[in-house]
């Protein structure tokens, strides 16, 4: 079975974070574009002549279904008001744009009975920059993330906060009724076919698991990069890496990810006389761990990029029909975050363990413990091992899988729920630690390229690495060069990243 047109995504998960970005426009509607949103809506029109039951304008919401609703302009306004019960800090202003931006695609894709004239007015602001700041908790993602897309919605009526940017690109929060003066917009008020259009729908976990997946994409390169940097270092056996073991198997993922290993290694790599013909497994299995890891997050990101092109509200129209279901319902975006929790635990443990490996003596080619030059006086990296250690173990207790603390809710009515945004928070958090167990890594193999007396690179992240993490002439802290050394890598594998998009 092929999906139709319609509902593929023309965008890349790449595509839709850049489109979604501060500077970014959303283009007006279309002429076709208009043409299936005036249909969609005559299709609503003509039902409601004919005194046919419609969910959320005729009949009530959730369970009170079962009453007859009141005036379009009190069912909008009773709809986002309810909802208003999101709390914690917002998300971050490049997730609360993307909110938004996804909603809009949504909206304008004919199926939700959305007026032009509404959507192009919600455009122009978002196109100002007006960024509604959503609370993070307080939805179960059933029936969409109702609760923080209500709190959006809510902004444009001058309700709640706005994210503001600064002239230095520094982002502050004001409320939204300040930042709509600003921008001498007037507040809305949301008929409750638009409203519901905007607020059933998957898009505030989805746009958070979008821009985790990207993260953890990265975060797999680093990871890798960082591998090939240990293999180079430690002379390891470069047949760990060879493409033949990829071909056998004939996984891709574990192709790649040995090509990007390989990357890192000399042309003329050998192992070392003093090196095991196979080293453990954290170093010799990088390939086959990363290509996993790789391999089930692209799968995660085709999920979230269908999704992103697809519609989520309910009901919708379709070839002159009104169909009342439950596309709302996040299962696949929650089930693609909890796929992008795993891998990231798994890409993160990897790097761990190779840590782990360049300060025992044992594995380090009987270099001191802790990478210290002072045995005795000194302690070395045992800080940096020790706080990487505790971030892998809080990884794994966020990225327990949110799809299995389901729980029953809105009187029976929402009896089966995904919990997708609060598994998506969790991920996010796990990327944070993920990511400083990447630069614990980093600092790791920068005083360890000290110890063998690897000539320093003139120029590139290594280069830039050694002047990071300097040798360690004796103790000091070394949390900021943990997180500067995040910094590097980071950008270096978006770096890398791009280069294979472009070949």
């Amino acid at each position: 079975m092929t999906l139709s047109a319609e509902i593929q995504s023309e965008f890349s998960l790449a595509d839709i974070v850049r489109n979604a970005g501060w500077d970014s426009v959303l283009a007006p509607c279309s002429d076709e574009d208009i043409a299936r949103m005036e249909a969609s809506a005559a299709t609503v029109a003509k039902k409601l002549a004919a005194d046919e039951p419609i969910y959320g304008l005729t009949q009530g919401f959730g369970p009170l279904v079962l009453f007859e609703a009141e005036s379009e302009m009190e069912q909008g306004k009773s709809l986002i008001s309810h909802l208003g019960t999101g709390q914690g800090a917002p998300l971050a202003p490049e997730v609360c744009r993307l909110v938004v931006w996804l909603r809009l695609n949504s909206m304008r894709k004919g199926y939700s009975a959305v007026s032009p004239d509404f959507w192009q007015s919600l455009a122009d602001l978002w196109n100002r920059g007006f960024t509604p700041a959503i609370p993070r908790h307080g939805t179960v993602s059933a029936s969409g993330d109702l609760q923080p897309l209500a709190h959006a919605a809510l902004g444009f009526t001058g309700f709640g906060d706005a994210w503001v940017r600064g002239g230095d690109g520094a982002w502050t929060t004001k409320p939204a009724a300040e930042a709509l003066r600003d921008l001498g917009a007037e507040p809305f008020e949301w008929p409750v076919r638009e409203a519901l259009a905007f607020v059933n729908g998957t898009g505030v976990g989805l746009a958070l698991s979008i821009l985790n997946q990207q993260s953890a994409l990265r975060l797999t390169r680093a990871v890798a990069a960082l591998t090939g940097r240990f293999a180079q270092l430690i002379k390891a056996n470069p047949e760990h890496y060879q493409p033949g073991l990829g071909i056998a198997r004939g996984q891709l993922g574990q192709l790649t990810a040995a090509r990007w290993i390989r990357e890192e290694l000399s042309a003329n790599a050998e192992r070392g006389g003093d090196r095991p013909l196979q080293e453990p497994y954290s170093l010799r299995c990088g390939p086959q761990v990363l290509g996993a890891v790789l391999d089930q997050l692209l799968h995660a990101g085709e999920v979230l990029q269908r999704e992103a092109g697809g519609v989520t509200d309910n009901p919708i129209t379709f070839e002159g029909e009104i169909l009342h279901g439950g596309n709302f319902h996040a299962m696949p975006v929650g089930f693609a975050s909890d796929q992008t929790g795993l891998a990231v635990q798994m890409a993160a443990y990897l790097a761990e363990r190779q840590l782990g490996l360049l300060v025992s003596p044992t594995t380090n080619g009987d270099l001191p413990p802790m990478l210290t030059p002072r045995p005795g006086r000194g302690c070395g990296l045992a800080g940096v091992q020790i706080s990487a250690t505790s971030f892998i173990s809080r990884i794994r207790q966020l990225v327990y899988p949110a799809s299995l603390t389901t729980l029953p809710t809105n009187g029976w009515n929402q009896d089966h729920v995904p919990m997708a945004l609060n598994g998506a928070n969790s991920v996010a958090e796990a990327l944070d630690l993920a990511w400083l167990a990447v630069g614990s890594l980093a600092v790791g193999l920068a005083q360890f390229a000290t110890m063998v007396d690897h000539p320093a690179d003139e120029s590139g992240p290594w280069a830039e690495l050694a002047e990071i993490s300097p040798p360690l002439d004796e103790d000091r802290p070394m949390a900021a060069e943990v997180r500067a050394a995040r910094d590097l890598i980071s950008e270096h594998a978006a770096r890398l990243l791009a280069e294979d998009v472009d070949a």
